[in-house]
């Protein structure tokens, strides 16, 4: 079950009988003043979290949980690392806030630290205060750039909240805020375990995707198409890692016809998959990276788009016409100059691709061979999906597209009342712990979801017994 302390002290100094009386407090003002984000206000009993260390957190009761979520799959470097703490509070005793048209250094050194992990000429940074509005600039400098209106994104994709955002998202969230004149035309992308081509492979999955979007380009009139918004692993969506040569022939179909492409790194950059971008995976060079979470670890909110030379150009004379009040804020890109020299000095991107080629792989396909719930694992780094089904032969899945279902929600319990905090979407639980994470805590989150898959089994058509 879930750790208690056993000093009765929090790491953030605070008694246990202190932090349950705080969070208390803090519950009840939450249930009567805070909205929150994508739920039904009236169903909701959010977690009280009333500290966080490293890989941990510990909820309103003293129990610890291993965070294998990263929240929202942003604090790649796990809790209050004391590098980037210390950077916030030094930057806010010397500048707290400075309007964005005046030069500070914390902003100068984050973009250069940035633009020096971007792959090819992506020099110049536009930042944000988050993913949504990264992707909101994004379309903007292409739609200026190329004189054209349209946007193609995939079906099963997530790019923000915002009204262009999730607008260009491929997932249910979509539906309540699209009246169809975003000028969004939303494309199948490959995802072989679920194919809508019908494909045995992935060679076949990968040629029959970009024939897919060709077709969909070629009907839709070539000239009338500003970009194309990928994520470079889908995330929120299933952590679908793109087939061999489909992001190049996506590539290849953006040069062919103009068409700017755009590679949403919010979720998969900054070491998620094992590498600084992940579009690094694949060895192609989009036009602009969106990015924004791993950046500084979620400390401070920051997002920003980097930008090649090409479309940078197209401003230099001609305004852009889009700013922020906030944008490159000195808290915020202290804490990423922070979070990039931490995870440069303790090889954390390294460190996310050794667990997830040594441990997290291995171990997650140890399981699916133990658990008739699991359909497919799929991902690298420390970004992993574990589709689950009711029926491996038909892939039924475990819960609906777009939904929760019984099992699910018994499974989510199991986890945490084992002392694991998972990522969970649908019919699937994401194993997305930081980018710092331990061997022997990725051993401990596995071995978690081993027992509490138990749970997840007798909802299959092999576990059941009525």
């Amino acid at each position: 079950m879930t750790a208690q302390l056993d000093n009765q002290i929090l790491p953030n100094g605070l008694s246990l009988e202190s932090a349950r009386e705080q969070g208390k407090r803090a519950y009840e003002l939450d249930r009567a003043h805070v909205f929150h984000s994508w739920s039904a206000q009236a169903k909701l009993t959010p977690m009280t979290v009333s500290a966080t260390r490293g890989s941990y957190i510990w909820d309103g009761d003293g129990n610890r949980l291993l965070d294998f979520s990263s929240q929202l799959v942003n604090t790649n470097i796990g809790h209050q690392h004391p590098a980037v703490v210390a950077a916030i509070q030094e930057q806010a005793a010397k500048l707290c806030t400075i309007a964005p048209q005046h030069v500070n250094d914390a902003r100068s050194e984050a973009a250069r630290l940035i633009a020096e992990r971007t792959p090819g000429d992506l020099n110049k940074v536009f930042f944000t205060n988050g993913g949504a509005d990264a992707n909101e600039h994004a379309v903007r400098m292409a739609r200026l750039h190329t004189g054209r209106y349209k946007v193609l994104t995939r079906y099963r994709s997530y790019h923000g909240g915002t009204d262009t955002a999730i607008n260009l998202t491929g997932d249910p969230r979509r539906w309540p805020n699209d009246y169809g004149n975003s000028g969004t035309v939303h494309f199948f992308g490959p995802f072989l375990y679920r194919s809508p081509f019908h494909s045995a492979n992935e060679h076949e999955e990968s040629e029959r995707a970009l024939e897919h979007l060709h077709n969909l380009i070629r009907f839709e009139g070539p000239s009338s198409i500003a970009a194309i918004v990928l994520e470079s692993i889908p995330g929120t969506a299933g952590i679908m890692i793109p087939p061999p040569g489909y992001m190049a022939g996506v590539r290849e179909l953006c040069d062919k016809y103009g068409i700017i492409f755009i590679a949403d790194e919010v979720m998969a950059g900054f070491g998620r998959s094992g590498r600084w971008f992940s579009i690094d995976h694949f060895d192609v060079t989009p036009d602009l990276i969106t990015f924004a979470k791993g950046v500084n670890s979620g400390y401070v909110p920051l997002g920003g788009v980097a930008i090649n030379s090409r479309i940078a150009e197209t401003f230099d004379e001609r305004p852009y016409p889009g700013g922020l009040t906030y944008s490159g804020h000195p808290l915020a890109t202290a804490a990423a100059v922070a979070t990039i020299t931490a995870m440069e000095d303790e090889h954390m991107v390294e460190n996310a691709r050794a667990i997830g080629e040594a441990v997290l792989g291995p171990g997650l396909r140890g399981l699916a061979e133990r658990h008739p719930s699991i359909g497919e694992v799929r991902g690298a780094g420390v970004f992993w999906a574990v589709e689950l089904v009711s029926d491996r032969t038909t892939k039924a899945p475990l819960a609906p597209y777009g939904g929760t279902s019984p099992a699910m929600t018994a499974l989510l319990g199991e986890c945490k009342s084992r002392g694991l905090l998972p990522f969970a979407n649908f019919n699937r639980i994401h194993i997305v712990p930081p980018c710092n994470v331990s061997e022997s805590e990725a051993h401990e989150g596995l071995a978690i979801l081993d027992e509490a898959l138990n749970i997840a089994d007798s909802f299959t058509s092999v576990g059941r017994t009525d």
